[in-house]
């Protein structure tokens, strides 16, 4: 990636991405890819792979990352654009991870994080969340399949470029769909419609508007905070590090947070006693000296 020309090598932020980047090409994984735009190194478009034993194993789900400027410094935003049944496509999720929960976000936390994050999430409950989508799991069974014919279209040459180069990635990586499973899915051919009001059958039809995806008007898919119990073992060991980091940071910061009040609450109290004993001795001597025992005093001292 020729980005000598292009960016400030000397940027926080580039340094960071092209430091992901490396990272990403040297240790890769077979259950996710994430790449970035030549032309815009803050813009991944990336791919999953439906966690085993769930009734997203086999899929593949691309969607698209955007880095701050700020990065690692503020957390990114991210959206699905294959239909799966779980979330909304062209819909910035809000997870713990994302730019949505900025008092979550460490800067340690990465690219690969934010992913297998999402794996993570793809087989929980919605619990209602706004924009999540609870379809039944033959439904979703039937959407991961159907996942694999084709990468979506997606705005730019260059992004959709890119998406098929992924798309041809996860599926040289992704076993072979189990032939009972697929026999089921043609044999009873179900044309599931989005919350959007579209098919989902027929979410390949073309190039999406860019401007429907980075306008004001995003549905916000607010999720709890919870790992997957049936994600891949690989998955779950870096859930279980991620699990792990957050809790602590959250307590730490709980705990420093309590001290500090109490040390605020013991000031003010101490200040409040202070200034009532003042009052009093002003009230007193007032009062003593216009009662006329002030010159008594006086005279005795």
């Amino acid at each position: 990636m020729a980005t000598e020309d292009k960016y400030n090598l000397k940027n926080p932020a580039v340094k960071r991405i092209l430091q992901e980047v490396k990272e990403m090409q040297n240790h890769p994984s077979d259950d996710f890819i994430s790449l970035p735009l030549e032309e815009n190194i803050f813009e991944w478009q990336f791919a999953i792979r439906g966690p085993n034993d769930t009734e997203f194993e086999g899929g593949i789900y691309h969607g698209r990352i955007q880095l701050p400027v700020e990065y690692p410094l503020k957390p990114p935003s991210f959206l699905l654009l294959t239909p799966n049944g779980r979330f909304e496509t062209q819909t910035k999720i809000c997870l713990s991870i994302s730019n949505h929960h900025p008092e979550h976000w460490q800067p340690s936390w990465s690219v690969r994080t934010a992913l297998v994050a999402l794996i993570a999430f793809m087989p929980t409950p919605p619990n209602g969340a706004l924009g999540s989508l609870d379809y039944n799991k033959e439904e979703r069974r039937k959407l991961a399949i159907k996942s694999r014919e084709a990468a979506p279209k997606f705005g730019t040459p260059e992004r959709q470029k890119v998406i098929d180069e992924i798309h041809e990635y996860m599926l040289s990586k992704a076993p072979p769909v189990s032939g009972s499973l697929k026999q089921s899915t043609e044999e009873q051919p179900t044309e599931i419609v989005t919350a959007a009001g579209e098919s989902a059958n027929s979410g390949n039809s073309g190039p999406v508007d860019e401007r429907d995806t980075v306008g004001g008007n995003d549905i916000v898919i607010d999720e709890p905070q919870v790992a997957a119990e049936n994600a891949s073992p690989a998955v779950h060991r870096e859930v279980r590090q991620v699990s792990a980091e957050m809790p602590a940071q959250l307590l730490q910061n709980s705990r420093s947070t309590r001290v500090q009040r109490s040390a605020d609450d013991r000031f003010l109290t101490l200040a409040a006693v202070g200034l009532t004993i003042a009052i009093a001795f002003l009230l007193l001597k007032k009062l003593v000296k216009s009662s006329g025992y002030g010159a008594i005093f006086m005279s005795e001292s």
